[in-house]
C-alpha cells in the first residue's frame, strides 16, 4: 500500500504543479537501491544525492528493481519493480510518467528474463526522456545481448559511460552515433581526513561482493610470496558472498580460498571480513591500507567503484588490465599487470609496500586524479546532461 500511495503521490504532484514549483524539476532514477547489497545500488544512491543537492533545481524519485517484493523503508522510492512481474513494471512505468527525465542503470543482469530482456519493455512504454548509463560495454556480446543493446541506443535520448575506452568500444562495435554519447565519469567520496587505525605490518586491502572472477586467489598467491619480508604484509578481503552466488553454491568460493591460505602457509596473515560495514566504517577500512588491490579476472570492466574510490583515498593501487584500471592508473597512481600473472602483481605489491618513495608519488598521483571524481562534480555533469535533454526534447 505504501509503494502505491507513493506512485499516486508522485504522480498527482509531477502531472500537476510539484515539478514546476520554484523550477525544480524531476529526475526518475531506475536501478538498484539500498539496502540491496550491490555495487550499482551503491552507485545509484550516491548519484542521486550529488544531483539532488540543497542548491539543485532537480529534484530525485528512484524506482528499484528487485528480484523479489520487499517492504520499503526509503521515502525518495517511488515504486518497485520487481523481475518476471508485469505488473510492478506497469505501476513503476506509470509512477514516472510525468517525470522530466527518466535515468536508466543498466547491466545485462539486472533485470528479468534472458539477459534482462523485460528493460525494453519497460523503455519502449516510457514517454519522458530516456538517458541509459551503461556500466557494461562488451567486445564480444552475444547476438541477444547486442540486439538489447543497439534497441536501448535507439530510444535513449543519451546515453553515458564512465570511461573514454567505452566510449570508444560503443561507437566501433554498436554503431552508436557521436553525439548520442556522453562520458560521465564513476564518482568518489573524497577520504583523505579522519582516524587510520594503527597496525604494525604493511596491510593490503580488497574489498566487494565476493565471488568467482574477483581473483583472490591469484591476490592469495602473490601474497605468499612476499612471505619473507619483514615485516610481511597481511590482506584484508572485506566483503559478504555476492547474494546470487551465494544462493546458488553458498560459501563455496570462501572456503576454497581459505582452504587455499591454509595450503600456502599464509592464514594468519589473511583475513575474510565478512561482516557488515556502514559507510564510515568502509572509509576507515580504506584509510588503514597501504595499497589497495584490485586482481579481478575480467578484461571487460568498463567501471570500477572499488578504484575510484581508493583513488580518492589517496591510496596506491595495483590492478589488473581491464579497461577503467587502464585508463585511470595511467597518470602514475598504480600498478597494472596481466590477470591471473601472480609474479608481476607480487612485484608490483613489493614495490609499493617497501619503497616509501614509489608509495608517497603514487598516492600524490592518486589524489590529483581523484579531484575531478569527487561526487559534486559527478552531479553537477549530469544535472548538466539532464539540460540539455530537456531543451532538445522542447525544440524538437
Amino acid at each position: 500500500m505504501l509503494e502505491l500511495q507513493r506512485e499516486r503521490e508522485f504522480t498527482d504532484k509531477s502531472a500537476g504543479r510539484h515539478s514546476r514549483v520554484a523550477g525544480v524539476r524531476t529526475v526518475a532514477m531506475v536501478g538498484t537501491y539500498p539496502p540491496t547489497a550491490c555495487g550499482l545500488a551503491t552507485f545509484t544512491q550516491n548519484l542521486s544525492n550529488a544531483i539532488a543537492l540543497s542548491d539543485s533545481d532537480w529534484r530525485v524519485v528512484v524506482v528499484r528493481v528487485l528480484d523479489a517484493p520487499e517492504t520499503e523503508t526509503h521515502g525518495e522510492v517511488f515504486a518497485h519493480w520487481v523481475a518476471r512481474d508485469p505488473s510492478s513494471m506497469r505501476r513503476a512505468v506509470a509512477a514516472v510518467s510525468s517525470a522530466d527525465v527518466v535515468v536508466l542503470q543498466h547491466e545485462y543482469g539486472l533485470f528479468g528474463g534472458r539477459d534482462g530482456r523485460e528493460v525494453l519493455d519497460f523503455v519502449d512504454a516510457l514517454t519522458s526522456p530516456l538517458i541509459v548509463v551503461l556500466h557494461s560495454v562488451l567486445s564480444r556480446p552475444s547476438h541477444h545481448q547486442r540486439t538489447i543493446l543497439e534497441h536501448l541506443l535507439r530510444v535513449a535520448s543519451s546515453v553515458v559511460v564512465q570511461s573514454e575506452h567505452a566510449r570508444r568500444r560503443l561507437l566501433s562495435i554498436y554503431g552508436a552515433s557521436p553525439t548520442q554519447v556522453a562520458v560521465i565519469a564513476h564518482g568518489a567520496s573524497a577520504n583523505l581526513s579522519g582516524e587510520r587505525p594503527v597496525v604494525d605490518h604493511p596491510r593490503i586491502l580488497t574489498w566487494g561482493l565476493l565471488g568467482p572472477g574477483k581473483g583472490i586467489e591469484h591476490a592469495i598467491e602473490a601474497l605468499a610470496r612476499l612471505s619473507g619480508r619483514v615485516p610481511a604484509p597481511t590482506y584484508v578481503v572485506a566483503g559478504a558472498t555476492h547474494p546470487k552466488v551465494r544462493a546458488a553454491e553458498g560459501e563455496r568460493y570462501r572456503h576454497t580460498l581459505q582452504c587455499q591460505c591454509a595450503q600456502l602457509g599464509v592464514a594468519s596473515r589473511v583475513i575474510f571480513d565478512d561482516g557488515y560495514r556502514d559507510w564510515d566504517s568502509l572509509r576507515a577500512l580504506v584509510r588503514s591500507a597501504d595499497v589497495v588491490l584490485l586482481p579481478y579476472d575480467s578484461t571487460e570492466q568498463e567501471s570500477s567503484g572499488v578504484l575510484v574510490e581508493a583513488l580518492a583515498s589517496g591510496k596506491p593501487v595495483v590492478a589488473t588490465r581491464f579497461p577503467h584500471a587502464v585508463e585511470l592508473l595511467s597518470g602514475g597512481a598504480g600498478i597494472i599487470v596481466d590477470q591471473g600473472d601472480v609474479a608481476a602483481m607480487s612485484a608490483a605489491l613489493e614495490r609499493i609496500l617497501y619503497e616509501p618513495a614509489v608509495a608517497a608519488a603514487m598516492g600524490e598521483c592518486a589524489r590529483r586524479e581523484a579531484t575531478a571524481l569527487l561526487w559534486p562534480n559527478i552531479g553537477g555533469a549530469y544535472r548538466a546532461l539532464f539540460s540539455r535533454v530537456v531543451a532538445d526534447r522542447h525544440r524538437g
